[in-house]
């Protein structure tokens, strides 16, 4: 039988990678992409190992434990035991999920397999099965997808909508922090970047601006007059144009921050990815919070260690 290694080799790299990623986004980590693609090159040396050294000890069970330690170290590092632990759990979860989903769909459509006198064997000639490529090639990002889509809507339903969190936002290298309340009706997303938008009012942002910065910032909102935004603050922000409760078209304001930060769930979530709008007033009498979150971000934010 011919095996062809590169072709084998490329093929694991790239699955690795993809399951690098889904542990990567179900635990809202903020690895780095080199970092993910050095542990799928680590991952995928499995391969040549078990090929030239079918009796080694990374063959065993203990071995592909260790292997798979080693794998999540390499991808995310070690910054404590609960977390490099939690990465681990979930390295496997996933390929047992992926894994899983591949075999019943493939046995529901076909049945590779044949039993003979020393067991189950599976049938491949040189690059394998054509058809068992071609089914993990598209399957493989399928199920992939399939798994992400329906995790990311299970975290969504266990927010608790009814909370009020600390966030603390940055913008100019300066950062304040208040209250924000998580509300499922603040569903604006600005059209161009698809950046979720946060709604912070006029007294919490004021503590970025001067009075005459603000009048000035009023003054162009109310006419609608983009020359009137103070020109230190052309870089940081943008209109957001938005249909109203009533159906009209209606334009926003909006910062974009350096990052936001809230603690949520006994969580530090971090996110760049959002635009903060502009409320020229207050958004609750009692003064109890001066954000509203949007949904969105509770899903999209990396969780921050210490």
């Amino acid at each position: 039988m011919t095996i062809y290694l590169d072709a084998v080799l490329a093929l694991n790299f790239f699955l690795d990678l993809m399951l690098l990623m889904l542990t990567k986004a179900l635990a809202r980590d903020n690895a780095g992409k080199i970092r993910l693609l050095f542990g799928a090159f680590i991952a995928s040396l499995i391969v040549p190992l078990t090929l030239f050294f079918p009796g080694s000890f990374v063959n065993g069970l203990l071995g592909k434990i260790l292997y798979s330690a080693l794998i999540i170290l390499c991808a995310f590092g070690f910054t404590g035991i609960y977390r490099y632990m939690k990465l681990l759990l979930l390295f496997y979860f996933t390929s047992f999920a992926i894994g899983g989903g591949l075999t019943a769909i493939y046995f529901l459509l076909a049945n590779p397999v044949a039993v003979t006198e020393n067991g189950i064997l599976t049938f491949n000639r040189g690059y394998g099965d054509p058809i068992s490529w071609l089914f993990i090639i598209i399957g493989f990002p399928i199920v992939w997808y399939f798994t992400k889509h329906r995790m990311d809507e299970h975290a969504s339903e266990k927010i608790r909508y009814d909370q009020l969190c600390e966030v603390n936002i940055q913008i100019k290298s300066s950062s304040f922090s208040t209250m924000g309340y998580i509300d499922s009706g603040n569903q604006l997303i600005d059209p161009l970047t698809k950046k979720p938008v946060v709604i912070c009012d006029e007294t919490f942002l004021k503590n970025w601006f001067s009075d005459d910065e603000w009048e000035q910032l009023k003054e162009a909102n109310d006419r609608l007059d983009l020359d009137r935004i103070p020109k230190e603050w052309d870089s940081k922000i943008q209109v957001i144009p938005y249909h109203g409760v009533e159906g009209r078209s209606m334009f926003l304001l909006a910062i974009r921050p350096d990052q936001i930060l809230i603690k949520y769930d006994n969580n530090n979530l971090m996110s760049t990815n959002v635009l903060v709008g502009i409320q020229f007033g207050t958004l609750i009498k009692d003064g109890s919070y001066h954000c509203l979150l949007h949904p969105q971000i509770m899903k999209l934010a990396t969780i921050q260690t210490a």
